[in-house]
């Protein structure tokens, strides 16, 4: 009998003869994905049913979705393009003041640097970097250089570039001791990682699903606490932010109550497509248990750790350590560039990243493409050693 992760699987086409390990970039589509969003076409296509009510049931359903996969409520969710609609959600919509202080990692990934650039130069906020040691987020830096003015710390749920996670816990009690926002970027590990946000006292948490959550470009959600919500001062406001319940015959009501919910802030957000595709990838996520997806992700890695382990060209550059590592790893060699190329020539996907090959594992990869990353590794590894030997001739 074929195991739940055999069975997805055999949900993504493209095993069939490349071996995929970039889902840290974007991540590949079920053939489910597709069905369900030609299904939808051939729909409008016809124009025999308007799936407007279909829409808003999807846009429950994923909230539900995403709120289960995070430990949060339906109503903390909001739908969005990306993370960084919820990353500039919290820039602008937070109720800051010129000269409060934001901190951010000095390894940080671009888009929460420049949602909080780009909220600086309009409300004259201050943006500090927080100093990192061996390229991982240090909490003992962060410690140094709060002061009275800092307001909000953002921070990635997992690093982009190596894998490493950041103590959340930790850092979540240092903002309730400086009465500080929490906010997170969860693009790189929600869906491969398990996260909860309530239990963590996380402020607002924003994530693009086209990574881990298997899902079309211009998919996410963030999520909004309690606590910060009725703070927030949305900087988009559509007609969709009010609750019409599907009743479009009698539009000149201009004074309807906005939603006491995430919803509000979703900017009228209703890629039917998009959302489809979401949630046919949610489902796989779900049926297989983020949990587990974790387990099965981290012993892939491990069998590729062993081997790395008994070489002396290669250099792991992870950690490894339980509690800090993910999904992603990372480890590099003499002439790395070289080695990227050599990997896609043989149909092996990975990225090059700061230096470093960054391998992401998810829940569609198998011991057999470690197995063929192994396989090309020792290769590479003998021929580039035959080479400078010659060269020394």
């Amino acid at each position: 009998m074929k195991d739940k992760f055999q069975s997805a699987r055999e949900m993504f086409p493209h095993t069939d003869g490349i071996v995929f390990f970039n889902t840290a970039a974007y991540g590949p589509l079920p053939e489910k994905t597709k069905r369900a969003i030609v299904e939808n076409i051939d729909l409008r296509l016809a124009v025999q049913k308007e799936d407007i009510r279909q829409m808003y049931a999807l846009k429950d359903t994923l909230r539900q979705d995403f709120a289960s996969l995070i430990g949060a409520e339906a109503r903390q969710i909001g739908l969005s393009m990306n993370t960084s609609m919820g990353l500039d959600l919290a820039a602008y919509g937070l109720p800051l003041k010129a000269g409060d202080e934001i901190m951010v990692s000095d390894v940080e990934f671009p888009a929460a640097v420049y949602a909080w650039r780009g909220a600086s130069e309009t409300k004259k906020l201050k943006v500090t970097f927080v100093k990192s040691t061996d390229n991982k987020f240090d909490l003992s830096e962060l410690e140094k250089v709060i002061s009275e003015k800092t307001k909000v710390i953002i921070v990635s749920f997992v690093q982009f570039f190596n894998g490493y996670k950041p103590n959340l816990a930790a850092i979540s009690e240092l903002c309730k001791k400086h009465d500080i926002y929490f906010v997170v970027d969860g693009i790189q590990g929600v869906g491969a990682e398990p996260i909860n946000v309530k239990e963590l006292g996380i402020d607002i948490l924003a994530c693009g699903c086209q990574k881990w959550l298997l899902s079309p470009y211009g998919s996410g959600f963030f999520y909004i606490s309690d606590s910060v919500k009725d703070k927030l001062i949305p900087q988009s406001i559509t007609w969709y932010a009010a609750d019409w319940q599907l009743n479009h015959t009698d539009l000149f009501k201009y004074d309807l109550p906005y939603f006491d919910t995430a919803e509000k802030f979703e900017a009228g957000y209703y890629a039917t497509l998009n959302m489809l595709g979401m949630k046919a990838a949610i489902d796989i996520i779900a049926d297989l248990g983020v949990e587990n997806i974790q387990k099965h992700n981290h012993a892939l890695i491990d069998r590729l750790v062993s081997y790395l382990k008994e070489t002396e060209f290669y250099k792991i550059k992870s950690s490894l350590v339980e509690n800090e590592r993910s999904s992603i790893f990372t480890f590099t060699c003499d002439n790395h560039d070289s080695l990227f190329k050599y990997l896609l020539e043989n149909r092996v996907k990975a990225a090059n990243r700061e230096g470093s090959i960054r391998i992401a594992v998810h829940l569609f990869n198998n011991e057999n493409d470690i197995d063929k990353l192994i396989e090309v590794l020792t290769v590479y590894d003998k021929n580039y050693k035959s080479k400078a030997a010659a060269g020394s001739n």
